[in-house]
């Protein structure tokens, strides 16, 4: 898995308290076609961590989806995850690289700094991720990316880019246009009426674009 494919719906999970309504929504979001799942939890306890992330891993397995650990290096190597999600503030890429070694996908939050992004593929990363695209409700104080940084990016990297913040259903169409590989969606996923339906929506869009 050193070159994974990152592309298409990456789905991150809102923070659920309620483990069974954390699988239920999340199953039906693997039923709707997507390709990667990360598991962000910043305000559970360890022993919660542990729960819902081995669980998670499970039903990742049942539809042979990776899953993304986000942040918890520790937790990723404990529980055998397919990967890492780190951002600037989180375990350095090159100490997670080193302790997950290849096999494993390891991804770095950019924001708009190409630098980051550069620095992260020579340190390993198998994908960066830029955003926010759109005022985003799991992070609101983050900084907001043009459509042209992703085209400058492109240039100069040439790992997978993801789109990440604020992506709606009626503006993913233009993240996809702009270059990048892959959508990291939250709340327009797990907080639809229908998630399934709206999962598969989103793969359509990679159908239609690509």
């Amino acid at each position: 898995m050193r070159n994974p494919k990152i592309n298409g719906l990456y789905a991150i999970t809102p923070e659920f308290k309620n483990t069974n309504d954390l699988l239920d929504k999340t199953r039906q979001v693997l039923e709707g076609g997507v390709q990667l799942l990360q598991y962000r939890n910043k305000s559970a306890n360890r022993t919660l961590l542990r729960e819902q992330a081995g669980l998670l891993l499970l039903l990742c397995r049942e539809y042979r989806v990776p899953l993304i650990i986000n942040d918890y290096l520790d937790l990723a190597i404990e529980i055998d995850a397919d990967g890492l999600h780190v951002g600037q503030q989180d375990a350095p890429l090159l100490n997670a690289r080193n302790q997950l070694g290849y096999n494993k996908i390891i991804g770095a939050s950019c924001y708009n700094n190409l630098d980051l992004a550069i620095k992260a593929e020579k340190e390993g990363a198998d994908y960066v991720a830029f955003g926010a695209f759109f005022p985003s409700l799991t992070k609101p104080n983050t900084v907001l990316v043009t459509v042209d940084l992703i085209g400058e990016a492109k240039k100069k990297i040439t790992v997978p880019i993801v789109g990440i913040g604020g992506i709606r259903l009626t503006n993913a169409k233009t993240v996809i246009q702009s270059g990048c590989a892959a959508l990291a969606v939250c709340n327009d996923l797990f907080q639809s009426e229908n998630i399934k339906i709206k999962a598969a929506q989103y793969a359509q869009l990679f159908a239609v674009t690509n």
